[in-house]
């Protein structure tokens, strides 16, 4: 039998790991694996062990090392634009998963750049352009991405994937930066190679040492 203590104890461990469970669960779902996913999973698992801080009796240190594990493992990745556009490309979340402004606008002027490098089908469609017209085109054709972009953001339909439909610019840069690996194939097959190579005989292999037996 568990002393009042001991069941105490328990019932707190619980309460600090059901945001940890949760938030492993979401990133190693099957249904959801949008890149974008990542970003707002830590910044909500990271504000909820805030939050358990204050009321925790005894298991503050278990928060505090949950804290700084998310912190050395992620700190640097939750400052990549990349990772920051592909959460704001997401309808689900757009900007709303962070309070941060440097981070948002670290992301967002990534999607400003990458508009511009993404649409070659635009580029094609004013070929047809006299000289004068296509020399001009690219002042319009900023004006569109930069008000493309405020509309998403700003655009109060359902949060549904099927809202990108309404953004093409949006839609091909949230497919580019939230399409994963369809599968861990290439993963296992370069650890596969690796315990080819990595054996007790051939821990010496070198160029050197090859070029010496060739000799």
């Amino acid at each position: 039998m568990f002393n009042p203590a001991e069941i105490g104890f328990l019932v707190e461990y619980a309460a600090v790991m059901k945001p940890v469970a949760m938030a492993l669960n979401i990133l190693q779902g099957e249904s959801s694996v949008h890149m974008g996913l990542l970003l707002p999973t830590l910044c909500q698992l990271r504000d909820k062990l805030k939050k358990l801080e204050s009321t925790c009796k005894m298991c503050t240190p278990l928060v505090h090392a949950l804290q700084q594990g998310i912190q050395k493992r992620f700190g640097d990745v939750m400052k990549e634009p990349e990772l920051i556009a592909a959460a704001i490309l997401l309808p689900r979340f757009r900007t709303s998963w962070t309070t941060e402004e440097n981070i948002l606008n670290a992301g967002l002027d990534y999607i400003r750049n990458h508009l511009d490098t993404d649409l070659d089908d635009v580029t094609s469609a004013n070929s047809g352009l006299s000289d004068e017209d296509d020399f001009f085109a690219s002042m319009e054709l900023g004006k569109s991405q930069v008000g493309e972009l405020e509309r998403y953001r700003s655009c109060l339909s359902p949060a549904g994937m099927d809202l990108l439909h309404t953004f093409p610019r949006i839609k091909k840069l949230s497919l580019k930066v939230n399409t994963g690996l369809p599968a861990s194939a290439a993963c296992e097959r370069l650890f596969s190679h690796a315990g080819l190579l990595f054996t007790a005989k051939r821990s010496q292999l070198h160029s050197k040492n090859l070029r010496a037996s060739y000799c």
